[in-house]
């Protein structure tokens, strides 16, 4: 199972100063403007996504058809394939892909701790 590029999706409490932040630690904005709330920043391959009032958790997230650079994959496991595989194997949801699409969709998982973890795919 590939589930595609990695990066910790972080809720904050001020997102410009929480982009400063990180900025100052040598992160650089490469998605999003801020204006809907939410902004990407990368330093080398380690991605981070800040988001303001959109979660309620901290949540690890992983992107299915993406490189860690952001760039779509020619080939890779499809969300809803992704989804049945951990279905068969007892996983529980707390949302779920719509198993009659194509195209983007997502998922929730949360693990034994209670950290979500978002499995979103955008191609």
């Amino acid at each position: 199972m590939q589930l595609g590029a990695f990066s910790i999706s972080l809720t904050v409490k001020d997102l410009q100063k929480s982009k400063a932040f990180y900025e100052g630690l040598g992160f650089s904005e490469t998605g999003g403007s801020g204006d809907d709330g939410w902004v990407i920043l990368k330093n080398g391959d380690t991605v981070i996504g800040l988001f303001q009032g959109m979660f309620e958790k901290n949540m690890l997230t992983f992107n299915p058809g993406w490189t860690q650079a952001a760039e779509k994959l020619d080939g890779f496991q499809d969300i809803r394939e992704i989804q049945k595989e951990l279905k068969a194997k007892g996983y529980q949801f707390a949302s779920e892909a719509d198993e009659t699409t194509s195209g983007p969709a997502s998922f929730v998982l949360v693990d034994p701790d209670g950290n979500p973890v978002l499995v979103d795919q955008h191609v």
